[in-house]
């Protein structure tokens, strides 16, 4: 049986984006296998950018409850936070000792940032070791990555079997699970929904704040009265990708016949998004009521995958000869 494991940055709470591209999509992949799939959340890769206590336990937080909200199932998977495990950050130094420099210089993590750098921390140079570490401790051999994140696992490849020939084959050398169906989500202005472009939708806002948000989505300037195109406007690229076929096909026609506004449209978008995540929002609500449940569920996986690190790290020393 392969051993999924995938990490989620602590960067507060997951957007529609992230939801439909990463967490449905990876809760959806370990329903389909019987093993324990393992879900973290990168807080030690999050301090590169997050130098405040408070904010950083709040994202910490806000992301647990939305993937426990959107069903993971802490009985069957291992749900922990990275800085729990404290044997990454040993085994992390192994392979920094096992990483030529040429290839820290090259990941897209620091070059994207390298024109300044001033700006750039040694943890963020050395970002690509931490997550081999996260991925190698738990001898995972399957990893779903998005095609932004595919460098550092042939990274995390390299370093393993450069640890092996070292010191004797003690790393599993771990495959990439790309789908070539993730979809990337549009935002509220046409680009890829982020964070950084401040064009996200948030569907555990409260319900006034979601719907202003809908209704700040940019669309052209046809006349109510006029046909309108659906492969063209940006409120029926999201609809489509949360409401049924039925009701697609209905607004489809909607807009080819004219006689539609587009506020119309988008008051259609923010039903379809209340209706579609009903569930996970009262449950995140609920979570966020008593972030001790969340902390409960958390702490019970990691106790799971500490006893499995530090078994491996127990392996890693004895092949170094520190044993």
């Amino acid at each position: 049986m392969s051993r999924i494991l995938t990490g989620i940055q602590a960067t507060g709470r997951p957007h529609l984006g992230n939801i439909l591209g990463a967490i449905e999509p990876a809760l959806a992949l370990s329903a389909s296998q019987p093993a324990p799939s393992f879900f973290f959340i990168a807080n030690l890769h999050t301090l590169t950018a997050v130098k405040d206590a408070s904010t950083l336990q709040e994202n910490t937080l806000e992301v647990a409850a939305a993937w426990l909200a959107c069903g993971l199932d802490t009985r069957k998977d291992v749900f922990y936070r990275q800085s729990a495990i404290p044997e990454v950050t040993e085994l992390t130094w192994y392979l920094n000792c096992c990483t030529p420099f040429p290839m820290l210089a090259n990941a897209h993590s620091f070059k994207d940032k390298s024109a300044h750098l001033a700006e750039v921390n040694a943890g963020l140079f050395t970002y690509p070791v931490l997550m081999a570490a996260d991925i190698l401790l738990y001898q995972a051999d399957v990893v779903p990555v998005g095609k932004d994140q595919k460098q550092h696992l042939e990274m995390t490849r390299d370093i393993a079997s450069a640890f092996n020939r070292a010191f004797g084959e003690t790393l599993v050398l771990p495959e990439a699970r790309i789908s070539e169906a993730v979809m990337t989500i549009p935002g509220i202005d046409g680009r890829k929904m982020s964070k950084s472009y401040n064009n996200y939708l948030n569907i555990f806002e409260e319900e006034k704040a979601l719907r202003k948000r809908v209704m700040q989505i940019v669309t052209d300037s046809t006349p109510v009265e006029a046909p309108k195109n659906p492969d063209t406007c940006n409120v029926m690229a999201i609809y489509r990708l949360v409401a049924p076929a039925t009701d697609v096909a209905a607004l489809e026609a909607r807009y080819r016949s004219g006689g539609m506004g587009y506020g119309e449209a988008k008051q259609a978008l923010f039903e379809a998004l209340l209706t579609r995540f009903a569930t996970a929002r009262e449950r995140y609500a609920e979570l966020k009521k008593d972030p001790a449940q969340i902390i409960h569920q958390l702490e019970e996986g990691e106790a799971r995958a500490r006893e499995i690190a530090h078994g491996m790290l127990d392996r890693v020393r004895k092949a170094i000869g520190f044993a």
